[in-house]
């Protein structure tokens, strides 16, 4: 089942949701759908009423798929931060548009979802320059098949 488990997982890391996570609405949407997925791996219906935490545990899985995602982000974010100025990838991450805002409370953008994450796991600026703990920090480590 661990197995199973995984490629869905992949599946859902492939199809590069990554980008539009800061939206509670599509977090709760890719949850739903790593869930639903779980379910159909280990053939347990939603009419069997078991938890989402007892399948986790069946599984084997302690992380959800949001939690990967923020990690692949905040490795993706030190990595960009530690780029030379010049490099568009850089540039475009500081670009901020120039036009007027709509009214009402505006939207979380990427920038601050990542140092929201940041903020969770005791990461400060300019930690990134060292590779090493900024992994640690991130929570990363190298996954073997």
């Amino acid at each position: 089942m661990q197995v199973v488990a995984n490629k869905c997982r992949l599946i859902l890391m492939d199809n590069k949701i990554q980008y539009c996570m800061y939206n509670m609405y599509n977090k709760r949407r890719v949850y739903a759908t790593e869930m639903d997925a779980l379910r159909r791996s280990s053939r347990i219906s939603r009419k069997d009423k078991i938890r989402n935490v007892t399948i986790r545990q069946q599984i084997g899985l302690e992380e959800t798929i949001i939690k990967e995602i923020e990690q692949n982000q905040l490795t993706w974010y030190g990595h960009v931060q530690r780029m030379a100025e010049e490099r568009l990838t850089k540039i475009a991450l500081k670009w901020m548009p120039k036009q007027k805002r709509a009214r009402g409370r505006p939207k979380k953008n990427w920038m601050e979802g990542m140092k929201k994450a940041m903020n969770e796991r005791n990461l400060n600026e300019g930690q990134w320059e060292d590779r090493k703990q900024w992994s640690l920090g991130v929570g990363q480590s190298r996954k073997t098949f």
